[in-house]
């Protein structure tokens, strides 16, 4: 795979829209979408963000092998799964602790939605995880 599409695939990937990649490594939309067509490439201090951003080397990013990166994403992405896992029993544990008195105040609402917000997570690294099994890139 070329780095074109190994970029739109990792920033896919991460939930980014051009826009969003853009403004992390201080470049315009139409920069990245310009790398993501094969117009043209990052330069060495962009190839340097994009490793750093999305957790891959630069070798993985310019080579053209990717079966030894492809494994070592999952192995990273069931990382990530798994410390986002260890907080189910916090939050099954705060849950009850906030249906306790059997009413839901100001409060309670709002660590509800916190709760939420890391159950949405959770479940977006699921989906992720299951692409990456299935050899989905997400473009």
């Amino acid at each position: 795979m070329e780095i074109a599409k190994k970029i739109c695939m990792l920033r896919n990937q991460m939930n980014l829209s051009q826009a969003d990649l853009a403004d992390r490594l201080q470049v315009s939309r139409q920069t990245v979408s310009k790398w993501e067509t094969d117009v043209s490439h990052p330069d060495i201090t962009k190839l340097i963000a994009l490793s750093d951003l999305f957790n891959v080397s630069i070798d993985y990013l310019v080579r053209e092998d990717e079966t030894v990166q492809q494994s070592a994403n999952l192995d990273r992405l069931v990382l990530r799964f798994l410390g986002s896992a260890q907080d189910m029993e916090k939050i099954s544990s705060e849950l009850v602790d906030i249906m306790r008195d059997g009413i839901i105040d100001a409060d309670e609402r709002t660590r509800m939605l916190t709760i939420v917000d890391k159950l949405n997570a959770v479940s977006h690294m699921i989906e992720v995880i299951k692409k990456a099994l299935n050899g989905e890139n997400n473009d």
